[in-house]
């Protein structure tokens, strides 16, 4: 692996599949990158048999080069072995688009946007990454969520780096003057502008303690030859030439495809990406291999011979049951040991203790019961578009110890028009939202589909099944409440119906109408419960408030807040100011929540998110006892609530013995797309 020579040490990782790069920095001491870089991207779903495959996608015109490996998964699980190994970990994600961050990008072009504490917002971008690890460590999905899930950090919207974010930089720098009329060019501006950046953010805590992180992953989006890439590149090979080794490492997640016809593993796919990253002056220290088996022993030798990397430092990625395998899989193969050695840490960490991830898994293995929960969005074609929606019930369901099936259901599909377009479209969406166990309407913008999630508001409302709505998911429960129970039949969101006599929602004072990117309520906010015996209240702990990240344009019309109550309609949760309405609940229901806030980016495989575990044990039916339990306000502190950390002792089908250890793992199930663990 390279290795970069910093005041501290880094290691960096590259995927064959798709750039990624980890930098370890070790604070005072030596710090440590890794960096991993891809020439296939992989990415990890679960298939039909709850499987973890990792689904390949080959874009024509990259020379072989595939995206969708699972550089994200690979980097969380090296910062997992690492952190299992005594070190502090931090990270950072580099997106080569131009856009600043990802928050004007359709879901369909990156999936999800996941928002952090400080209202950074950011995508995953298959086709385009870069990974880094640095000695201090933040989390990210998609893939920041990731990084936050798997190393349970805090990350900053500087952990994410564009090039929109350094042109931007080196413009501004610019336009003051700062380079004193020289000629502005890539070389060596905006690539000393890479590296300024990457050891900034590199030491910055994301732990919750003081001082900088031993090691910082760096994830490089993108695959080896775009011309977005160049810059971050060349800037680290210029980094690791500079820090020198013993301070960058370098791992390469690559494909190794196995051929139906011939049941051969081919190594070509992964000699000309390691061919094609040596041409741009980075070598790999570590391969990450990507295949549906572990490789053999020869191919690993014939791997050796043509990367010139040591058959020690060559580590298979192979298929497993659940994600919570992955860092397991490393340990197995001995990759801390090769990443510890090429950033001289041998003599610093410890055995990886790993005992919670093994029981997670184990756990996640054996889960056979089910809980069936719809998903009623607008964009049920992707489900990485709902990524952390899906992780918090997957998290909420093995808490509960119950295997998650997600039944997605387009939301349209449940509209009159596609009963006359599409009979068997409408059947069968109807069909999947009445055999559920729960419905969760997430967040969402745009007018389509609105009504379907009108209608599944109301089913569940009316029926009294367990209805969790998210953002967009609370305001379209606030309209259809104002619709059946007030009789305001023309009540709708000024932001599908501008001249509505009756705005239920409406568009927030302090808003931008004329500019999209970074002028939305974003980032964690706090919401103070009216009731501290509602059920919100009670699920985070019996506390007064708790803080949650937000991102949205559109609010509860304060004027109508008096009507509705009085309607039976109860906002449990406000801002500050007592204005905004931040949770509603409907009492006389076993469980009807709708929140402003997106607890689902807060929840952690060990600490699920509140709200989630709420809807997953009521749709088990024993929502009661858990709130009953003694056990869930002793595990719970007013941090932990702040933080959005929920009980992880819960009782199964309401007996009296907890879980074991109180763990999470991830069986899930979908009717359609592969879901992320």
């Amino acid at each position: 692996m390279n290795t970069l020579a910093l005041p501290s040490k880094a290691i960096l990782v590259f995927d064959s599949a798709s750039r990624c790069t980890r930098i370890i920095k070790m604070g005072v001491r030596t710090r440590r990158i890794i960096h991993i870089i891809p020439s296939r991207e992989i990415s990890l779903s679960l298939g039909e048999r709850g499987h973890v495959s990792w689904e390949d996608e080959v874009h024509p015109g990259y020379g072989g080069v595939v995206s969708g490996l699972g550089k994200g998964v690979t980097a969380s699980s090296i910062g997992v072995l690492l952190k299992a190994c005594g070190l502090r970990v931090t990270s950072i994600k580099i997106d080569p688009y131009l856009n600043t961050d990802a928050g004007t990008m359709s879901p369909f072009e990156h999936g999800e946007v996941f928002v952090l504490d400080d209202g950074g917002e950011h995508a995953d971008i298959s086709n385009h990454r870069v990974d880094l690890i640095y000695s201090f460590f933040m989390k990210v999905d998609l893939d920041l969520g990731n990084y936050e899930r798997f190393l349970d950090i805090k990350l900053t919207r500087d952990n994410n780096i564009t090039t929109g974010k350094i042109y931007q930089f080196v413009i501004d720098k610019e336009r003051r003057g700062d380079y004193l009329g020289k000629t502005v060019q890539v070389v060596p501006h905006i690539t000393d502008a890479i590296q300024e950046w990457i050891e900034r953010v590199a030491m910055i805590p994301v732990d919750g303690k003081e001082g900088p992180a031993d090691v910082c992953v760096i994830e490089l989006g993108g695959t080896i030859g775009d011309i977005e890439s160049m810059p971050f590149i060349e800037a680290l090979g210029q980094f690791s030439y500079r820090v020198g080794p013993g301070n960058f490492c370098l791992v390469h997640v690559s494909l190794v495809p196995v051929l139906n016809v011939v049941g051969e593993q081919k190594t070509k796919p992964t000699q000309h990406s390691v061919r094609g990253l040596r041409g741009l002056g980075l070598t790999p220290n570590i391969l990450a291999c990507r295949s549906a088996k572990a490789l053999d022993d020869n191919v690993k030798g014939k791997l050796s011979q043509f990367c010139h990397v040591p058959v020690s430092n060559i580590v298979t990625l192979y298929d497993v049951s659940n994600i919570w395998h992955i860092p397991l899989l490393l340990k197995d193969q001995k990759a801390h040991e090769a990443i510890l050695k090429e950033l001289d840490l041998l003599g610093v960490a410890r055995k990886p203790a790993l005992q919670e991830w093994m029981s997670r898994a184990e756990i996640c293995d054996n889960l056979h019961e089910t809980v069936r929960i719809a998903m009623v969005g607008k964009y049920t074609g992707l489900s990485d578009s709902y990524l952390s929606v899906l992780k918090a019930l997957l998290h909420a369901s093995v808490a509960c110890r119950r295997k998650l099936i997600v039944d997605w259901v387009p939301a349209s599909d449940l509209e009159d028009a596609t009963a006359k377009e599409s009979p068997s479209a409408y059947e069968s969406a109807w069909s999947l939202l009445k055999g559920a166990d729960g419905v969760l309407v997430p967040g969402g913008f745009g007018d389509r589909g609105v009504q379907g999630k009108i209608l599944a508001a109301r089913y569940a409302r009316e029926n009294n099944v367990p209805y969790l709505g998210i953002c967009l998911g609370m305001q379209i429960a606030v309209v259809e409440y104002a619709r059946s129970v007030l009789k305001l039949q023309d009540a709708n969101s000024t932001e599908f119906d501008p001249d509505t006599a009756n705005p239920c929602v409406v568009f927030m004072p302090e808003g931008s109408k004329t500019h999209m990117g970074g002028t939305m309520r974003l980032g964690s906010r706090r919401t103070f419960f009216q009731d501290i015996n509602c059920k919100s209240a009670k699920l985070y702990g019996n506390v007064r408030y708790v803080d949650e990240r937000h991102r949205h344009r559109y609010e509860v019309n304060p004027e109508m807040v008096l009507e509705l109550e009085a309607a039976g309609l109860q906002f449990v949760g406000r801002d500050e100011t007592g204005q905004r309405m931040e949770v509603l609940e409907l009492p006389t229901h076993p469980y009807f929540v709708g929140v402003q806030f997106h607890p689902e980016f807060k929840s952690w495989p060990g600490k699920p998110s509140a709200l989630f575990l709420g809807l997953i044990a009521a749709s088990c039916g024993y929502l009661e006892t858990l709130l009953q339990s003694p056990c869930l306000a002793n595990t719970m502190t007013a941090k932990h609530a702040a933080g959005n950390g929920a009980v992880a002792k819960l009782f199964q089908k309401g007996s009296k013995a907890p879980p074991p250890n109180g763990l999470i793992s991830n069986g899930v199930y979908s009717n359609g797309n592969g879901v992320h663990v």
